[in-house]
């Protein structure tokens, strides 16, 4: 029983014997190594371009004056319970200082607690929340009637 070789398998055997070496009549292979001079001269003989213009890279914009007003967003819930959980996983585990353990393990304990454990910690984060919204409208109103570049123009002007 012969088996007919398929489209892969002929490509594979005839790449293949297109990358081993050649025999010379002492036994020994040889490999033959084209320099690259030869390889731009076989390039420029086909009709390919010796090179293509690379684009010039865009600069990339400046990043927007940071405001020190700009009131802060405040943390996730995850990030409240954080606080807590590496406080009492150091105590536990005195020997273990990387952040990244401290993480996983954190991360773990958090997928594994059910919603009335994590409410405490959204309650804090939605008052927060609702802090920042307040401090935001804030910070927009006076931003729109120019107070606050009204305070910034006479610290720079002494």
């Amino acid at each position: 029983m012969t088996k007919k070789a398929t489209k892969s398998q002929k490509s594979a055997s005839a790449s293949a014997s297109a990358r081993n070496p050649t025999k010379v009549a002492d036994g020994k292979m040889v490999l033959k190594i084209k320099s690259t001079e030869n390889m731009k001269k076989a390039a420029t003989k086909q009709g390919r371009p010796k090179s293509v213009a690379k684009p010039k890279t865009v600069p990339k914009k400046k990043a927007a004056k940071i405001d020190a007003k700009k009131p802060k967003k405040p943390p996730t819930a995850f990030f409240y319970f954080l606080e807590d959980f590496r406080k009492e996983f150091q105590e536990q585990n005195p020997d273990v200082k990387s952040m990244r353990d401290i993480g996983k393990a954190c991360g773990e304990k958090w997928k594994t607690m059910t919603y009335e454990e994590k409410v405490q910690y959204y309650d804090i984060a939605t008052e927060k929340r609702a802090e920042f919204d307040r401090a935001m409208a804030d910070y927009i109103k006076r931003k729109e009637s120019g107070e606050d570049q009204q305070s910034e123009e006479s610290e720079f002007d002494e």
